[in-house]
Order: structure tokens, then sequence, then C-alpha cells
């Protein structure tokens, strides 16, 4: 069991885990990677270099398998072969999205599927925010690449910050609502700008 779990005031009871990649040593030198599901090119192109750099390094990426920025996420981990460990809100069991069953599986054949959910549990909507927690706490840091200023994505790294964790953001356009909250985050001084994987790292 990942001992930085132990951080959380309620921390997983068990975890339920799909994939060969061993969770615990993973966690150990891994970065969270969250962001906006409706994601601009802008941010799919820079989570790709950022995930990729950090996979092509070592660091497990740690992401929640959810449309658009989560899976450019792992998509990028895979593509060179690095780990990669997606946190689910429902059973490890249970393709969600739909959509993204082919990835979840690719995910399982070479890191690691995660819940604290037994299997055939569905996705409500209070369990995300509870799988967001896990996702704060399992690494040592997490970057928002895109974000509006009420999400998932923000409350990811509100938690991280409170748990003592490094929060990074990437700066984008403020034009943009997709990075609104991301500029929120640097704007306030609590997340540390950064540009690509060695920043991060």
């Amino acid at each position: 069991f990942p001992s930085q779990l132990l951080d959380l005031p309620e921390p997983p009871l068990a975890l339920w885990i799909r994939g060969p990649l061993d969770l615990r040593a993973a966690a150990l030198r891994s970065v969270s990677v969250v962001g906006a599901r409706a994601c601009t090119a802008y941010g799919e192109r820079a989570t790709a270099a950022l995930a990729g750099g950090l996979a092509e390094d070592g660091w497990a990426v740690v992401s929640g398998g959810a449309f658009g920025i989560d899976a450019a996420a792992h998509r990028a981990a895979l593509a060179v072969g690095g780990p990669t460990v997606a946190v689910l809100a429902c059973g490890v069991d249970v393709a969600y999205p739909r959509a993204h069953d082919a990835l979840l599986c690719r995910i399982a054949d070479s890191g690691v599927v995660v819940s604290e959910l037994p299997p055939g549990s569905e996705p409500l909507k209070h369990r995300f925010l509870a799988r967001n927690r896990v996702i704060a706490a399992l690494s040592r840091g997490t970057v928002v690449v895109e974000a509006a200023r009420r999400s998932g994505a923000v409350s990811t790294a509100s938690r991280a910050l409170e748990l003592g964790r490094v929060v990074m953001a990437v700066p984008g356009p403020v034009t943009s609502m997709a990075s609104s909250g991301t500029n929120r985050l640097l704007y306030e001084q609590s997340a540390r700008a950064v540009s690509d994987s060695a920043e991060v790292a």
C-alpha cells in the first residue's frame, strides 16, 4: 500500500489494482498530470510534451483516465513506453468513459489501473472528488495543464496543496477559459509555472 496515501485524513481502506506495475514503487517517483476534459489543442500539445518527457525519464504519470488532458497524459506515457497510473472513480473493471475501454486496457497491460472502490462500482458524481484526493496524495507533485476556475483539476491541486505536495501549472492564454483556473493558481502564487518536463522534475 503506498504509504503517502496515509497523509490523507480519510485514506482509502483498500485499493483494487489491475496491471503489472508495482504501484508502491511507482508512486515514489510520480507526478500527477491533470486538466480539463474539454481541452484545447494547446493543452493537448503541452500535456504530450510534459507527460512524455517525464515518462521517458522514468517518472510515473498519474491521472484520472478521463477525456482531454487525462487521456493525453496517459497516451504520452504509453507512447514512450513509460509508466502510467490511472486512478478511477469506479471499479477497475468498469470502463469509464466507455470510449476509453481500449486505453484503460493498454494502461492495464503495462502500467496500473487503480480504484478504492470494489469491482463493479459505477462512476457516481461524488466519487470523482474522492478520486481526486487519491490522485493528489499518490504523487510527489501535481501539474494542472488546463482547467476552468471551478473544476476537478483545481480541486485536485487544492488537495495537493493541503497535503504539502508541489503544485505546478502551465500558463495559458488570458483569453482562454480553459486556462482561467491555471492562471488563477499562478496569480495566487499557490502554483509554480512550468513549461516542460525538466522544470517539473
